[in-house]
């Protein structure tokens, strides 16, 4: 038989000690959160959807049928794309980016990697990965300029248009000759 020595007891009391106020700490902490789920307190500690600024367009699908299936209808679109050509704009991620991804008030729009982003917010909280931004763009293409652009410096299409005006007149030019 093991014998009771009076630092075993100090030691037991302290470890039931320990427990009880982790307990109570764990307890504090999941009442708190859940008086706040229904309190306007929540909305700074869980994500909210960023809906459209132009009120006339709607999503494809209800918000909580989005929250729980999003992803489903962003493969079936891609699948339907990649494999049979089939280019769906309603279900597309572009679409969604276009309408959920706006200028803040300084006018700046949030990349993938903040928490502002409106695929980032919940994705961060719900602790997954997404990588669907390593090939699309995380924002609308209208806000999207490249390295030394200006408003006044032509887009991409104008400038292969440019391009191939020239080379137009070079090839023009050697006939003549």
């Amino acid at each position: 038989m093991a014998s009771w020595t009076m630092t075993n007891v100090v030691a037991g009391v302290f470890m039931i000690r320990a427990l009880q106020c982790l307990l109570a700490l764990f307890t504090v902490m999941l009442v708190s959160t859940s008086v706040l789920a229904g309190n306007e307190l929540s909305s700074s500690l869980f994500p909210t959807v960023v809906e459209p600024a132009d009120k006339s367009l709607t999503c494809i699908q209800p918000e909580d049928e989005m929250r729980r299936n999003h992803m489903n209808y962003i493969l079936h679109e891609r699948n339907e794309t990649v494999y049979q050509g089939i280019r769906n704009e309603p279900g597309s991620l572009a679409a969604c980016i276009d309408c959920h991804v706006e200028p803040n008030s300084q006018g700046e729009i949030a990349g993938i990697e903040s928490k502002q982003h409106f695929c980032s917010a919940c994705h961060q909280h719900a602790a997954v990965q997404i990588d669907c931004f390593e090939c699309h763009a995380d924002r609308p293409q209208k806000y999207i300029t490249r390295a030394g652009q200006t408003s006044s410096t032509p887009s991409i299409a104008q400038q292969l248009q440019q391009t191939l005006r020239r080379h137009e007149n070079v090839n023009e030019s050697d006939t003549q000759q």
